[in-house]
């Protein structure tokens, strides 16, 4: 799970991390109140309200690059903010929607650096990345001048120790005024990173500004998300990012609906991301196009089955569905009983069905049973055959 900006500056502002004042906008009509608020109130900072300019203008949304796009802007007034907000709020980055904004103090910035910490497979421990180079890409350090860049890995029995910031002080040769103020923030930033679970929180950069205060401008923070039943905030922050609603009618089954085009026909069930990328594959190369995918996941009863069914269904854009199960701990028989239990919210349209595995004879003999709209398959390339027979008649 990929936070937003401005959830990130949350939690730093939670977890005693400095970082500039800002607010959020999601709203145009609600831009007054937030640029004229004199009540202090719980935000990205403990300010509801822009209080200084000039500021940055931030659009909320989880890719990269936003300044070449467009997304990042300056003001100096609030007129100017009001105008960013119009032109901003509500139009696209790469195919992103925004819907928030951050608006933050811009800082004189003296000195940028870099501050991560993130879960290294190879070690199998948390890694302490830190650079005198930040505000940039620092995989590109790390390729063209690997010197610049300092890692060192965080036994989990022993957290973080003033020994690792005393030694980046002294390997980037900078003034030990900064060693207190640094060692605090690794510290609290490895408190977040274990307490929320996370692949990575990052800083970048962590500035140094000209009243020689230490902040965190910028931060991206990755939770896993097996964890996510752990973070009921974080669970809330990802039903706001969703404008879906049968995306969020899937998560209370613990199905993943996934949208994917507006112009397809075509909806795909299958239990795996894998077996769904395959199947969306297969049915582009052949010219068609799928509106919709979902992942049952493992072990899915009959009951379970029926609903899938019917939140892809109610895509009204589903005119043909491709059904592909490789049965393990999911049974064929239960596939199969879920598709006769939905029966009426299938009605007349076309299903396409492939099982294989656990129970498949008797979830095939269920299958064959049906009306003559279900067609069984033994492969997937049958089943990709069959839909373009039907797309193409």
């Amino acid at each position: 799970m990929k936070l937003l900006e401005y959830k990130s500056h949350e939690l730093f502002y939670d977890y005693d991390i400095p970082s500039n004042k800002g607010v959020v906008i999601d709203s145009l009509d609600d831009l007054d109140d937030k640029l004229q608020d004199d009540e202090p109130a719980r935000g990205v900072d403990v300010s509801s309200k822009i209080e200084n300019y000039p500021v940055v203008v931030k659009a909320q949304v989880q890719t990269g690059g936003r300044g070449k796009a467009g997304g990042i802007k300056f003001a100096d007034n609030a007129e100017e903010v009001k105008e960013i907000s119009r032109n901003l709020l509500g139009s696209e980055i790469k195919g992103l929607k925004i819907n928030k904004l951050l608006v933050v103090d811009m800082i004189d910035v003296k000195k940028e650096w870099y501050l991560s910490i993130t879960l290294d497979r190879k070690t199998k421990t948390p890694l302490l990345i830190f650079s005198t180079e930040g505000g940039v890409d620092i995989e590109e350090i790390a390729h063209e001048t690997p010197e610049k860049i300092a890692k060192i890995p965080i036994n989990p029995m022993m957290g973080i120790k003033s020994y690792m910031v005393r030694y980046l002080i002294n390997y980037f040769d900078m003034d030990q005024q900064y060693l207190k103020p640094l060692y605090e923030i690794v510290k609290n930033l490895y408190k977040l990173f274990r307490e929320y679970d996370c692949l990575l929180t990052e800083i970048n950069p962590l500035v140094i500004d000209d009243s020689g205060d230490m902040l965190a401008v910028d931060g991206k923070i990755d939770i896993d998300d097996n964890s996510l039943f752990r973070h009921e905030d974080i669970l809330r922050f990802r039903d706001e990012l969703t404008e879906d609603p049968k995306v969020i009618e899937a998560r209370e089954y613990d199905f993943l609906y996934i949208p994917v085009r507006d112009t397809g026909n075509i909806g795909v069930i299958s239990n795996g991301s894998g077996m769904i990328m395959s199947s969306m594959d297969l049915i582009s190369q052949k010219g068609m196009e799928v509106t919709c995918a979902l992942d049952l996941g493992g072990g899915a009863t009959a009951e379970r089955v029926q609903e899938a069914i019917k939140i892809v269904l109610e895509n009204d854009n589903v005119e043909l569905l491709l059904i592909n199960i490789f049965g393990g701990i999911t049974r064929c028989d239960e596939i199969a009983k879920g598709l006769k239990m939905a029966a009426d919210a299938v009605g007349d349209k076309k299903v396409i069905i492939r099982v294989e595995g656990t129970n498949k004879e008797a979830g095939l003999e269920i299958i064959h049973n049906m009306k003559d709209t279900v067609i069984s398959v033994d492969s997937i390339l049958e089943g990709v055959d069959a839909l373009y027979e039907h797309f193409s008649g």
